[in-house]
């Protein structure tokens, strides 16, 4: 039933709708019109400090008292590599020379940091109702701690066997994240991005084999993106990519112009950035070393290497070396602010739902 049905009982919005949580495209502005249009507007953790992260959630409780979503990365740091990060820089090293940059500069730390028990005292101390996770879950200890302070627990999973796994940890709810959805592709049980599946093949397998609401995302842009995620059995939507387009998404003016300059919303999946699958705006250096390459760092550590090559570039004016985030709805743009596109959201799929009778 659309609008209120379990995941808005489980939540408490009006709305089944998540603003996708995008680690450097989105923020409080967004999170908070997100909210108050009745959706569940997400802050995404995963590249702030436990001092950024108070300061966002402060923001964001003075301004709304709706549900809000704060996401978090729960991967494991990767062990030191010398000779992999080594040999990245070897490969990136022409670039080098065609900016004119010292191969040997120091290169910036990465900020992507998992949960810990610090962030969790974060949580702890705001409370935010949803607490969502991308690459699996944290240890069970710190889920308890999450759990205790009364948040909902979400995560995404790419398939079946990771939904079940899900359930079996702790999750109250699986956001099924299919192939087409823009950023990081949340798996983890596997790296084989050659057998991952689509939304729409997705979902129906997902709430077949658990007991849990199922939110679907990737691919879902507009009202008949959500009908159908609704007909195969999903109780709400993640949405992501349509809020790019917004005044409050936090996305560079060149991601922004590649984002309006791509009509045919050409995507492919690529680690380059970053060491993990994610989706993005094909690029130069997605089309020269990949998009996908064993030569690339583990995850998150990847990007340290590229960095000085994305400043060079975009000082250029060009994103030939930026990671440009979007799944393959980009093409289903709307023009609206963070707070029309969650009301027309809600208005065209209630206007599709009653046309079918």
């Amino acid at each position: 039933v659309w609008p209120h049905n379990q995941f808005t009982t489980l939540i408490g919005t009006r709305l089944p709708i998540i603003q996708a949580p995008m680690a450097g495209a989105s923020g409080t502005e967004m999170a908070i019109a997100v909210a108050e249009a009745g959706a569940l507007g997400s802050l995404p953790c995963a590249m702030l400090d436990t001092a950024q992260a108070r300061t966002q959630l402060a923001a964001i409780r003075q301004a709304t008292d709706k549900p809000i979503n704060a996401n978090f990365f729960c991967h494991a740091p990767p062990p030191a590599d010398e000779d992999r990060q080594q040999a990245w820089r070897a490969r990136l090293a022409p670039y080098y020379a065609e900016y004119g940059i010292d191969p040997d500069i120091t290169l910036p730390a990465v900020n992507r940091a998992p949960f810990d028990a610090d962030m969790c005292e974060v949580v702890e101390a705001f409370k935010p109702e949803v607490v969502s996770f991308h690459f699996g879950l944290p240890a069970a200890a710190l889920i308890d701690r999450v759990k205790a302070t009364g948040a909902v627990v979400l995560s995404s999973a790419t398939s079946v066997a990771e939904a079940r796994w899900l359930e079996l940890h702790g999750c109250d709810a699986v956001i099924a994240q299919g192939y087409e959805a823009g950023g990081h592709r949340g798996m983890f049980l596997s790296d084989d991005v050659s057998t991952q599946t689509g939304t729409m093949a997705l979902i129906p397998q997902v709430v077949d084999a658990v007991s849990l609401p199922v939110i679907a995302a990737g691919g879902i842009a507009d009202g008949r993106g959500i009908v159908a995620a609704l007909a195969l059995g999903a109780c709400a939507v993640q949405i992501g990519t349509a809020y790019l387009y917004t005044p409050e998404a936090l996305i560079s003016d060149l991601h922004r112009e590649a984002l309006s300059e791509t009509p045919e919303g050409h995507t492919a999946l690529t680690n380059i950035f970053s060491g993990r699958p994610a989706r993005g705006l094909i690029n130069r250096v997605m089309r020269e070393l990949g998009p996908m390459t064993p030569s690339a760092p583990a995850f998150p550590t990847a990007g340290a290497a590229l960095a000085p090559l994305k400043n060079a570039a975009e000082k250029m004016k060009t994103p030939d070396f930026t990671s440009l985030w979007a799944g393959q709805a980009s093409p289903l743009r709307h023009g609206l602010n963070a707070t029309e596109l969650t009301h027309h959201l809600h208005q065209e799929t209630t206007s599709l739902l009653e046309s079918l009778g």
